[in-house]
């Protein structure tokens, strides 16, 4: 196969991503999971990848540079890297739930491995890890060594998965549904087989080490709060009162029962509100010390990246004006489409058409676990501001 000057430029570079009009000549049609063989314009190797016949996203990129052996010890040695750099730096004392592998950006595409506990989820997005799916549980088993594994699939997979024979759910043993892991010397259910991503939102967890960090004394509020990580760690830190609103009971629901697993917190009033934050946040009348506006993803595809943009402004600015003298807000966004420059840039605005004096604490990317290699995979971004 060989590609158009851009493309190929882009390949050379690093980037994982082979789309179906970059192709300028391929031998012939390939099937889901087929090794791609690129070569440049001068007809040198330039890179490996597996590929997709169906996606947008035509070959997802394996390896770049010099000629290589792809085959299970490679998979092996790269899943062993992944490991290597985790272990004692996020999965030390007092945690055991964390990202083993994060897809492209670790050399496998389309692919996230998540551990609870004892329990490896596995999350495929892409249709070439279909045929080679027995040797790849092979390698995940032989390096994460789990008690039990759970296939999940993006919605777009479940027919062609069946075609493999292949089904969501635990391989081998089953085990619970709903897991207990530590975070920091937290306690989290996730729901592994039916929860939201793999279970749980893995990762703000330096997000919500930082806010505990500020919580004392303060009164928090948590919007958008899902299972109520940032309440939890504000709690432990030391927060007088910390409310929950979310849009819904289950969320809410979930995290009352993680309080639950952590009876040290029992000192901390905690509160749920099921509500429709935009509106909710506009409505409300009280005033807080730590405001933490954390919502899903605004921005789908790139075309929603304008409206993502102005809820941003909307949402952190109604925020803004129930913290407290002296207070803070903690903004976060998991939108791809919307960059760091953009949202970041959309919170200072509001923060200065407030009126109000503030100051920058601090802004923050991703965690370890959950490292991004090429562009298109840093979506996750934080900034907290200090209101006088």
């Amino acid at each position: 196969m060989t590609l158009l000057p851009r493309a190929e430029s882009a390949v050379r570079a690093g980037h994982p991503w082979v789309f179906g009009e970059s192709i300028k000549t391929q031998n012939r049609d390939g099937k889901a999971g087929e090794f791609v063989v690129m070569y440049d314009r001068r007809d040198r190797f330039m890179a490996i990848g597996l590929y997709d016949p169906d996606s947008p996203i035509r070959v997802r990129v394996v390896h770049q540079g010099k000629p290589a052996t792809v085959d299970r010890d490679w998979w092996l040695e790269r899943a062993m890297e992944a490991r290597g750099k985790r272990e004692g730096v996020v999965f030390k004392a007092g945690t055991n739930g964390g990202r083993w592998i994060n897809g492209e950006s670790e050399g496998f595409p389309g692919m996230v491995v998540d551990r609870y506990a004892g329990t490896l989820v596995v999350k495929l997005y892409s249709a070439i890890w279909l045929p080679r799916w027995d040797e790849i549980e092979g390698v995940l088993r032989e390096v994460f060594a789990p008690d039990h594994l759970v296939l999940r699939l993006s919605r777009n997979l479940v027919k062609a998965a069946g075609e493999f024979g292949i089904e969501e759910g635990f391989r081998g043993e089953p085990g619970e549904e709903v897991v207990v892991f530590e975070e920091n010397g937290l306690s989290f259910e996730s729901a592994v087989r039916h929860g939201q991503k793999t279970g749980f939102f893995l990762d703000q967890r330096d997000n919500r080490a930082r806010v505990g960090e500020m919580a004392e004394g303060r009164e928090v509020l948590n919007l958008f709060s899902f299972s109520g990580g940032f309440s939890l760690y504000a709690a432990r830190g030391g927060a007088s009162r910390v409310v929950d609103v979310d849009i819904s009971e289950h969320a809410l629901e979930s995290a009352r029962r993680n309080m639950a697993l952590n009876p040290a917190l029992d000192g901390a009033i905690h509160r749920g509100v099921q509500a429709d934050v935009f509106e909710w946040i506009e409505d409300c009348v009280e005033d807080f010390d730590l405001v933490i506006v954390d919502p899903p993803s605004l921005a789908k595809r790139e075309r929603d990246r304008e409206g993502a943009v102005r809820m941003y402004r909307r949402l952190n600015a109604a925020a803004m004006a129930r913290v407290r003298s002296g207070g803070v807000l903690l903004a976060a966004s998991c939108s791809a489409h919307v960059s760091s420059s953009e949202f970041f840039g959309a919170v200072r605005s509001e923060a200065g058409r407030s009126g109000r004096r503030w100051n920058e604490l601090w802004t923050a990317g991703h965690a370890p676990d959950h490292p991004a290699a090429f562009a298109e995979a840093e979506y996750l971004k934080a900034i907290c501001l200090e209101v006088e």
